[in-house]
């Protein structure tokens, strides 16, 4: 115990000593973060942080130090989390390559693979993106037709994927394709890691009713991807896919928290409603206010368990699908409560005297919708519950 507080003083005054001020200051939108990669400059703070996270792996602490990682035990990284969180510091580096790629890949991949990727991730010098859905395969993700045909030591691959996140920012995409149609759907399906810089690859933003996303489509035209970039065997990806699909399932229902701090449900109620003396007057949207609070903090509390779990080495099982199911449907009903305080002030959309954070909140409601589809829909989520987790009958 003595040890582990000497690391937390420790790990504090080096925070406080090499955290840039403005590092300080509270996120207020996804762009404030930092994604790492080749295709965004950042500012000059926000890359120094990086810079000196990455250098002691701790922008990754728990992974071996031989990729880039900080091997940090268990104890010792939520310290270090409990230090970032109380100095209100931002993240040094968020994305896929830290919550779903990097740890499939620590579980699934071979040496060469760790070695080339794991390190760039680490160092916020590669982003990446996923291509598993396509135009007719979403809730069915085995009936994928993106096709990958072998040609000496590279895979020829030809097909679209969409609501592919990031693709227009990213440089490396972890994907599914097909390399044997005549196996059953899910027998002959594969893992691949692709190049976003080859050539055959095109990707087309996808706007959305709330007027921006972060989606894309990805064309694949005879985009040549060395057979040494598939993770696990061939044919085998099936069982891949759903590994990572725990992982992408625990950081979606982490997602869509509000990142400003403190309680903006109850700020906007002071904002928009009338109080006395700090108390809301509606006892209903009190009660719902209090609702909302109690249910993301069980939220928190659940994804803390399981993000410890994959800490120790435990692989996300089906039970990730409650987390995701819970934080996204708990994350629309947030929005919509949003909405329904501000009233009026919530009807702004641009070209008008609001406020740009009045502007914000249809946006932010209409944007959640998608929630419930995006990394499998909540029906397949429930599905998956009561069949994989409660083991009820078909």
């Amino acid at each position: 115990m003595q040890d582990l507080e000497q690391f937390r003083e420790a790990t504090r005054t080096w925070l406080l000593a090499n955290a840039p001020q403005s590092m300080f200051a509270p996120v207020r939108s996804t762009e404030d973060l930092c994604w790492g990669g080749r295709k965004t400059k950042y500012p000059a703070d926000v890359q120094r942080w990086l810079n000196v996270m990455a250098e002691r792996g701790w922008t990754a602490p728990t992974w071996p130090r031989e990729y880039g990682g900080g091997s940090l035990g268990k104890a010792e990284a939520k310290v270090l989390s409990q230090e970032i969180a109380k100095l209100r510091l931002r993240a040094p580096l968020v994305g896929f390559g830290l919550t779903m790629i990097g740890p499939l890949l620590l579980q699934e991949a071979n040496e060469e693979l760790k070695r080339i990727h794991l390190p760039p991730i680490v160092r916020g010098e590669v982003r990446w993106c996923q291509g598993y859905s396509e135009p007719g395969a979403g809730s069915d993700l085995a009936g994928l037709q993106t096709r990958a045909v072998l040609d000496g030591d590279d895979f020829i691959i030809t097909g679209q994927k969409i609501w592919t996140s990031y693709a227009d920012k990213a440089d490396w995409m972890f994907l599914l394709v097909r390399t044997d149609p005549n196996a059953r759907k899910q027998d002959g399906i594969t893992f691949i890691l692709l190049d976003m810089g080859s050539p055959g690859v095109s990707v087309k933003p996808i706007r959305l009713i709330s007027g921006a996303s972060p989606f894309c489509e990805t064309f694949l035209d005879g985009v040549r991807v060395p057979r040494s970039q598939v993770v696990g065997q061939v044919n085998g990806g099936w069982a891949i896919a759903k590994a990572l699909l725990g992982h992408e399932r625990t950081m979606i229902a982490d997602a869509f928290k509000d990142l400003v701090p403190g309680n903006p449900l109850l700020d906007a109620a002071r904002r928009y409603l009338p109080a006395s003396e700090g108390r809301i007057s509606d006892p209903i949207l009190r009660d719902r206010i209090v609702q909302a609070e109690m249910d993301q903090k069980c939220l928190d509390l659940t994804l803390k368990r399981s993000q410890d779990n994959t800490r120790a080495g435990h692989k996300p099982g089906p039970e990730a699908s409650i987390v995701k199911y819970y934080g996204t449907e708990a994350n629309m009903r947030r929005r919509e409560l949003m909405v329904s305080i501000a009233g009026p002030q919530g009807l702004g959309w641009e070209g008008c005297s609001f406020e740009a954070e009045d502007l914000s909140l249809t946006r932010d409601w209409l944007r959640s919708r998608g929630n419930s589809i995006e990394g499998g829909t909540s029906e397949i989520q429930l599905n998956i519950i009561a069949k994989r987790v409660l083991g009820l009958p078909d």
